[in-house]
């Protein structure tokens, strides 16, 4: 393993540094108290979160927002004892809250994230972290200048397979990095799960590359660092796109990543090639590994990584305890990689 990508993979792996990840409210909060969160955003993602929340031992749902009232009304249904409305900047501002969990479009997060971090609150956000470079920007600069917890929900950033890959390239089991691919295929855009958000549709804020790339680049991020973009291509139907590819390097090490909208599954991949070892990721889960022979599974133990141990990460963070969440700056890289393809489509 290449020492450079050795320091960069040692420096994402060490637990996150106190001065950075804790409020100055929360720094002596007792751990056995539950932390008040309010949620934004009460689409798919929003509702998982929120249900999961609630059933977490470390928090408590004060209160979640919509701009739907239909939205708002299903969630009533289910949970009465939550404060609910129409306005999530109000939550910003709520003094019973804690912390918040941003599940809006992404081109809302900066204007919910920002007021929130000002007010002294913990923000937990779905990535993107934004669709402007310039939101991003100060996204960042908040967090930093304010101290507050910030994280991004990004799969894997505890996934078991993308964990253990992680450990695998630290003890040097794959050898030199000689490159890595990104796949996607999916017979429709958007999936079945979010075919009620029209904004994931959409070339604006949705789009294969945003939704799922985003991902896949964090987790190459954490292994082998910031990634440079080489060239771009993009083609977009009638709304987001439908073919996309790209070169990047990332250490040196050349980086491809390829999405299509097609006749043809629903996959998802993610290889390393190492020296020794080879690594593939496939639907998000599974992990294979290849000595130079066949792929084969390897079986994985310990936790599977879900909402769950994401809402106690983040609890982590929010007590100045170890954490793998990615911060804002880490969801900026992505967003920088992601968006080349849109800034240089024609």
């Amino acid at each position: 393993m290449h020492v450079e990508h050795r320091r960069i993979l040692q420096r994402y792996l060490s637990v996150h540094k106190k001065s950075s990840l804790v409020l100055s409210y929360v720094e002596h909060q007792a751990d056995d108290m539950k932390i008040s969160l309010g949620i934004i955003g009460l689409g798919a993602m929003g509702t998982e979160m929120l249900d999961v929340a609630c059933r977490h031992p470390d928090f408590e749902v004060v209160a979640a927002a919509d701009p739907n009232p239909a939205a708002v009304e299903r969630i009533r249904a289910r949970h009465p004892d939550i404060v609910l409305g129409q306005d999530p900047s109000s939550l910003a501002e709520d003094d019973r809250l804690n912390a918040l969990y941003i599940a809006s479009p992404p081109d809302t997060h900066a204007s919910y994230a920002i007021p929130a971090m000002s007010a002294g609150k913990a923000v937990f956000s779905e990535k993107p972290l934004a669709v402007r470079l310039t939101d991003g920007i100060e996204m960042v600069r908040v967090a930093a200048e304010t101290g507050a917890v910030n994280a991004l929900n990004f799969t894997l950033s505890d996934r078991a397979a993308a964990v253990e890959v992680g450990r695998a390239v630290q003890a040097d089991e794959a050898g030199d990095i000689l490159g890595v691919d990104m796949r996607f295929t999916f017979p429709a855009w958007p999936r079945a799960f979010q075919s009620d958000a029209a904004w994931v549709a959409g070339r604006e804020q949705g789009g294969l590359l945003r939704e799922v790339g985003s991902h896949y680049v964090f987790f190459t991020d954490r292994l082998l660092g910031p990634l440079t973009p080489v060239s771009t291509r993009i083609h977009y139907g009638p709304a987001a796109e439908t073919s996309a590819i790209g070169s990047f390097t990332a250490g040196g090490v050349p980086i491809t990543l390829t999405g299509n909208v097609a006749a043809a599954p629903e996959s998802y991949e993610w290889i390393l090639y190492g020296g020794k070892r080879s690594y593939r990721i496939t639907d998000w889960s599974h992990l294979h590994i290849s000595d130079g022979g066949p792929w084969a599974e390897l079986p994985l133990s310990g936790p599977h990584g879900s909402e769950h141990t994401r809402l106690s990460a983040f609890a982590n963070a929010i007590r100045g305890q170890p954490s793998t969440l990615a911060d804002f700056a880490a969801g900026l890289r992505v967003q920088q990689a992601v968006e080349h393809f849109h800034r240089t489509a024609s």
